[in-house]
């Protein structure tokens, strides 16, 4: 349980929780977020190392209430500031089938009767580009219906925001629907904060500075190759190199001023995340051959330029579909494959946030997030509406237990009494 100052922080649910960047994010804004939900145990447990103060539900929105909620969180019966979250959006994606009628979309309308049993002040509901688009466009409509038809307000005037544009070093566009309960006033969108690197520039977005770079995100990590040991665990204490400023904060080497997370103990000299790739020769030489901000033809790999940003990192599947590793990014300048932490530098995680010891729970778990930085940006914007003055929390927060990230399906499974099965039974309904 956190004891803070006299003055409480608002507080937030996270629905479609993952391993917790919007959380992540909503916390660097200011929010403590008391309550999320997933139903994958794997992502549960990663969550629960990273935020072990607050309460996970290993269950499907499909099966939760809100008296459960509010029974076994610390939320009790306050009152709640909003409830966010981004449900699986495969359906809608514009990769593959768009599939009007994919039953994944009924996770929605589950997402829909949870805000509106839990009645917060505001909602977030985060999604791909593709529900914008086409068809797609009447799901939205029904979506802003029913919170309306409900006593919700919603912004008609919905935003696709770029990752890129709020200090990310990733194309990255989702959609945020943002409403509010009928006697409150609707949230802005946030305004852009940088322009793209090396993307096409907009008179308005030339008075911006410029995202970060691969370079600034990357630049300073250490190179794995120069470590064995990381062929067999994910961590070592490893020499890091001169950091740029967007390195510096996820380092924790300085204080910003805009962050209000809790800060977490952990020791800065560790790389983490980091368990390297066995590639095949060919494969290394095809990498070597291939040019920055080019595809490698065969195994159709971007290869990161080093002063542009990243292309957007995709989550691969479960297990249910097929355990698929999405392709990752080349790195700029060795010939191999980036890393799970060089990947998440790529989305604004903080080095102190640890993923799934596997490359493929770990690249999953931040192809499926919203980088924290963006989804502070959409949360920075409601603390504005509430009227409150966030402040940084006195507390170091200690890390979960190190074993949360090595549990496989069926150890996560009982660590949280469910059915080891449940992503296939999801799949089956």
């Amino acid at each position: 349980m956190i004891h803070s100052n006299q003055k409480q922080r608002p507080i937030a649910v996270d629905l479609f929780a993952g391993a917790g960047g919007m959380t992540l994010g909503f916390e660097q804004a200011g929010f403590d977020v008391l309550a999320s939900v997933e139903i994958d145990p794997i992502h549960c447990a990663t969550h629960e190392f990273n935020f072990p103060f607050w309460t996970i539900f290993s269950k499907s929105v499909v099966d939760l209430t809100e008296v459960e909620i509010r029974r076994n969180s610390s939320i009790g019966d306050r009152e709640i500031d909003v409830v966010f979250g981004g449900s699986p959006c495969q359906g809608f994606s514009l990769i593959g089938k768009r599939i009007f009628d994919d039953p994944r979309n009924s996770l929605v309308k589950n997402f829909i009767h949870l805000v509106l049993e839990l009645q917060p002040k505001f909602f977030v509901l985060e999604n791909v580009k593709g529900i914008t688009l086409g068809k797609h466009r009447e799901f939205l409509s029904v979506i802003i219906n029913e919170f309306e038809q409900s006593g919700y307000k919603v912004s008609k005037d919905y935003k696709v925001l770029n990752a890129a544009e709020y200090g990310v070093p990733q194309n990255r566009e989702r959609l945020f629907l943002l409403g509010c309960r009928q006697d409150l006033e609707l949230p802005n969108y946030p305004a852009a904060l940088t322009r793209p690197a090396k993307l096409n520039k907009t008179a308005f977005q030339n008075q911006l500075p410029l995202s970060p770079t691969v370079f600034d995100a990357i630049g300073d990590l250490p190179e794995v190759e120069d470590y064995i040991e990381l062929f067999e665990k994910d961590s070592v204490i490893a020499e890091f190199g001169k950091p740029s400023d967007y390195s510096r904060q996820l380092r924790g080497l300085c204080y910003t001023d805009n962050d209000y997370s809790y800060e977490r103990k952990y020791d800065s000299r560790m790389l983490t995340s980091s368990l390297r790739t066995k590639h095949t020769f060919q494969s290394i030489k095809r990498f070597e051959a291939t040019l920055p901000g080019k595809t490698e033809p065969i195994s159709r790999f971007y290869k990161l330029a080093p002063e542009g940003i990243c292309n957007t990192l995709r989550a691969g599947t479960p297990r249910n579909r097929g355990a698929f590793t999405s392709a990752r990014p080349i790195h700029p300048f060795t010939s191999r494959c980036i890393t799970v932490r060089e990947a998440a530098r790529l989305h604004s995680y903080p080095d102190w946030f640890r993923f799934h010891v596997t490359k493929l729970h770990g690249f999953r778990q931040i192809g499926n997030s919203v980088p924290p930085l963006l989804a502070k940006a959409v949360a920075s914007e409601i603390i504005k509406v509430l009227g409150v003055c966030p402040y940084k929390p006195g507390v170091i927060q200690e890390l979960g237990n190190e074993n949360l990230l090595m549990y496989d399906m069926s150890k996560a499974a009982e660590h949280y009494g469910v059915d080891s099965r449940i992503i296939e039974l999801r799949k089956r309904n």
